[in-house]
């Protein structure tokens, strides 16, 4: 392909993908001069390049958008969501020629006079009309080459095309004053210039003007106020200096050139082969004792590894380039659905590698569809409930922990338990003993499941049960993992969690049977050594393993157990356990020996090796033995613990049947609470143990309750009243009885046991069973169900009301320091910060009042402190938005600016403060 057609489809690609969000944006503000200018000039360079090149196509569809563009910025014709539309069909018809193009290197046979007829029509103000007019057509666009390159012999005036660059109203309603020109007369005068001097460098321009003044002069001698071609590129000039955006949109070649990406594959795979070079070395220098080329080598690994770090840098991407087709899926989905969706994207900055930027293009695209289809509710709906008739959808990407971590949520409906378990049983996908003992989080990631859908009919954007199963599987291909938080009535909230890059990651080595393994740290949570003298041991419950690790039980699995490996080191209890994390699943890993953390090159799996999901691929280490790499997604599958353990049942009806098992032993959960005796319950009653710090209990008039996991769970005494141990924590056993959470306050957790569990005594005390023997002691035996009944309010629905959304917090600090530390802090403490450090910034940055609920301003500085909240007390649209004010000055503390003062110096005053006025938005400061 030639060189020029090549950087043409490059270019322009960019270019339709800007044009795309950008009219996204100008149809909800339809006011904005910035972004139509900015979209104008971008077709307006497409058109002319077309005509350039010899693409009559191309460029007849571009000349007739740029037309109504055109009609858009004169404001003859007003901006509506369906010329939005017939706008966008016409960039979507000028990426299909571009396909065609870039495949064919030529232009596809045919035309497009049914879409530039619309265009046309729309132009001259006839909406609605989608046929042809069977009126004469108007006069075929002049070509744009022509604009470009004239011929030198063909130097026809081009008055309509010149004149688009220009604005001014066709008709003043009154006489002109004087010095004023009129339209005939401004033609007259650029059909004085001819095209090709607009092309010619700066001094050549001044010197054809002045060549042509004369001629002008002549032409029009009858016209005493005739305007000269002087005064035209003056008022070019002047058009120009009101749209400074241009010069910053100025490319700066001196500072970046194209590379082609076959060219950073080559270069990436070098320094991977670099590396795995670096790390044999290494290996080599560490079996030698005081060898010379310890420094050199030193120094080696050190620029080995900025190289890396170079040649990655020129990989990363923001992800707001995976992004740039979501506003325009959005407004579409929004406009088939009859929907109102607003889009807020945070974090489009932040960057990852180029490989995993493609790959989650699709599953991103995916669940934004799922979001606008199944997550977010018709209008009307929304205000039947109380919400806003337009639905919000937030997707948010930040850096954590050395990952990429990306949330997508929406305040729709939720995901609707019951109908996801009644579809899960229908479908065979669980059994009804499952779905008795399943949490609600267990349910909701039944979504997941290949060829799940609970849509009752198939739309063109969702419902065929193929979605969500995909995404999964593609995020779980790079070495992500995604889950999911959902409240009916209140939203769904998705997390995806990937690495930065593909090509070389950090991974623990480790041993099972005398055979090394790689397992990527991104998902390791720490590292646990279990012995006899530990006081961290497996042990067994219910056939599976557990470890108890800082008085929790976290179910593990054998590496050897989940490859198949000979396990002759089943009696050695000095192992390692590997606490990792897949999404919200948490479980241990157990290995024989831990190695070292290694930088490793990640080679793709064997095609034979490939229906293995145990691996994600192999490595060469240092010495130069291959060893493969785990995939902890593959693991945690093979993971299949037992749901009792983690389930729930109805409690009071499962109680009576375990203690009528009669010789039958049980898993036995035996604790202490307000008398020495020892007490019991079936351990599977229990969903999860829990020491809580005393501090984080509240009390209400129903009794104490506690922010649980996103819910608020009530707790009952089972001893009349909360007890703390040495360390602040009370001890709460957490029970799952359908779908309400409730915990259980005891003294101590004092041993897991299994034992027959057979009531020896009978005891008509409320909340006991009766007296058995368990472990060789009497211990009385608990009805937990009893305890579940005195949590008789309706904890549903004060559960429902879930965790208070983040505040949006609005920082005015003129000083660097200042604002640097109070950033972090807040956004420590639960706000959304966004800074600004004069009236300037905040005025370009286009803040909007209704995005935030409090201002946080150091008025310190008088000039900029004053002039900002002159600026907040002028404007109406700021008198809801409460406003605290920071000064470490006496005489400043007491201001009626303002809802709340205080001092800089005082953090734990700030928070209170800010706490007790982000409230107040709505009300005047």
């Amino acid at each position: 392909m030639d060189d020029l057609l090549s950087e043409f489809l490059t270019e322009t690609s960019e270019s339709l993908e800007v044009i795309d969000s950008e009219l996204v944006r100008f149809e909800a503000e339809p006011n904005d001069q910035g972004i139509l200018n900015n979209v104008f000039r971008l077709v307006h360079t497409i058109k002319g390049t077309c005509g350039f090149l010899g693409l009559p196509r191309l460029e007849a569809v571009a000349h007739a958008g740029e037309t109504l563009l055109g009609k858009f910025r004169d404001g003859t014709i007003e901006v509506t969501p369906p010329l939005v539309t017939l706008v966008l069909e016409s960039i979507d018809q000028i990426k299909a020629l571009l396909a065609h193009l870039e495949n064919h290197e030529t232009e596809p046979e045919g035309d497009d006079a049914e879409l530039i007829s619309r265009l046309e029509k729309a132009a001259d103000g006839e909406l609605g009309t989608p046929e042809p007019v069977a009126e004469a057509p108007a006069p075929a666009p002049q070509p744009a080459a022509a604009e470009a390159k004239p011929a030198a012999s063909d130097k026809k005036p081009r008055p309509a095309n010149l004149a688009d660059d220009v604005r001014w109203d066709e008709d003043l309603g009154r006489e002109l004053r004087p010095g004023e020109v009129s339209l005939a007369e401004l033609e007259a005068a650029f059909a004085s210039v001819e095209v090709e001097d607009f092309s010619n460098p700066p001094d050549a321009t001044e010197e054809t003007a002045e060549a042509a003044a004369p001629e002008a002069a002549a032409s029009d001698a009858e016209e005493p106020e005739a305007v000269t071609p002087a005064a035209v590129a003056a008022a070019i000039e002047k058009a120009v200096a009101n749209e400074p955006e241009m010069a910053s949109n100025t490319p700066r070649a001196s500072q970046s050139i194209r590379v082609n990406v076959d060219v950073l594959e080559h270069l990436m795979n070098m320094v991977s082969e670099l590396v795995l070079t670096r790390n044999q070395l290494l290996q080599m220098v560490r079996q030698m004792d005081d060898s010379e080329f310890k420094t050199p080598l030193q120094r080696l690994s050190n620029v080995t590894g900025e190289l890396q770090d170079a040649v990655m840098k020129t990989r990363m991407q923001p992800i707001g380039n995976a992004w740039k087709k979501i506003p325009r899926i959005v407004r579409d989905a929004a406009q088939d659905l009859n929907k109102k969706i607003k889009l807020v994207m945070e974090g489009d900055q932040t960057e990852l590698d180029r490989q995993v930027l493609e790959l989650i293009r699709d599953p991103l695209t995916h669940m934004i569809r799922n979001s606008c289809d199944h997550g977010l509710e018709l209008p009307s709906d929304r205000m039947a409930v109380g919400k806003p008739e337009e639905g919000t959808i937030i997707l948010r990407a930040y850096h954590e922990g050395g990952h990429i971590h990306i949330e997508l949520r929406d305040d729709g409906a939720g995901l609707k338990t019951a109908r996801i378990r009644q579809k899960a049983l229908d479908n065979g996908v669980i059994t009804p003993e499952e779905a008795t003992t399943m949490t609600e989080a267990q349910i909701h990631r039944l979504i997941f499941a290949p060829g799940f859908s609970t849509a009752e009919k198939v739309t063109n954007l969702s419902g065929r049960g193929v979605g969500m199963d995909v995404v999964r599987t593609n995020i779980e291909l790079i070495g992500g993992a995604i889950d999911l938080v959902s409240r009916e009535g209140e939203g769904t909230t998705f997390t995806i969690k990937i690495p930065l890059t593909l090509a070389i990651v950090s991974a623990l080595i480790v041993g099972s049977q005398g055979q090394r393994f790689a397992v990527p740290q991104l998902s390791v949570v720490e590292l646990v050594r279990t012995g006899s003298n530990s006081e961290n041991k497996i042990e067994s419950i219910n056939g599976t393993q557990v470890l108890r690790l800082r008085d929790r039980l976290l179910p593990v699995l054998p590496l050897a157990n989940a490859l198949k490996l000979d396990d002759t080191n089943a009696e050695n209890k000095n192992r390692f356990v590997i606490v990792m994390q897949v999404a919200s699943q948490r479980f241990g890993l157990v290995v024989d020996e831990v190695f070292d953390t290694e930088e490793i090159v990640v080679k793709p799996i064997n095609s034979v090796l490939r229906d293995i999901t145990e691996y994600s691929g192999s490595t060469i280490l240092g010495d130069g033995s291959v060893i493969m790499i785990l995939d902890p997604n593959g693991i945690s599958k093979l993971a299949a613990f037992d749901k009792s353990t983690t389930g729930t049942k109805p409690v009071v009806q499962e109680t009576r049947k375990i203690v009528s098992r009669g010789d039958q032993k049980t898993s036995l959960l035996v604790f202490s609470a307000g008398s020495a005796e020892p007490k019991a319950c079936p351990l599977s009653l229990v969903t999860r143990l829990e020491e809580i710090e005393v501090d984080r209990f509240e009390m209400t008039n129903k009794g104490p309750v506690v922010q649980y996991r996103g819910q608020l769970m009530p707790v009952i005494p089972m001893s009349g009243g909360l007890t703390a141990n040495e360390e602040g924590r009370q001890p709460v056993l957490v029970v799952n009885n359908g779908d309400s959470v409730v915990g259980i306050g005891v003294d101590k957790v004092l041993d897991i046991t299994e034992d027959v569990l057979k009531v020896a005594i009978g005891d008509t005390t409320p909340g006991v069973l009766g007296t058995a023997v368990i472990g060789g002691k009497a211990t009385e035996v608990i009805d937990i169900g009893h305890f579940l009944g005195q949590a008789d309010y309706d904890w549903a629905k004060a559960m429902s009301e879930g965790p208070k959304e983040p505040k949006s917090l609005l920082l005015f600090e003129s000083h660097d320091f200042f604002r640097n530390m109070l950033a972090p802090l807040l956004e420590a403490s639960g706000y959304r910060v966004t800074t600004v450090s004069s009236v300037e910034e905040a005025l370009a940055a286009n803040i909007e009042p209704s995005d935030f609920d409090v201002v946080l301003a150091d008025i310190d500085n008088d000039a900029e402190a004053r002039a900002f909240v002159d600026k907040l007390s002028t404007d109406a649209e700021w008198a809801d938005v409460p406003r605290v004010a920071m000064s470490n000055r006496e005489e400043s503390l007491v201001t009626p600016d303002f809802a709340g003062c205080v001092r800089k110096s005082d953090r734990h005053g700030l928070l209170a403060v800010l706490d007790q006025t982000a409230s107040l938005k709505g009300q005047a400061a």
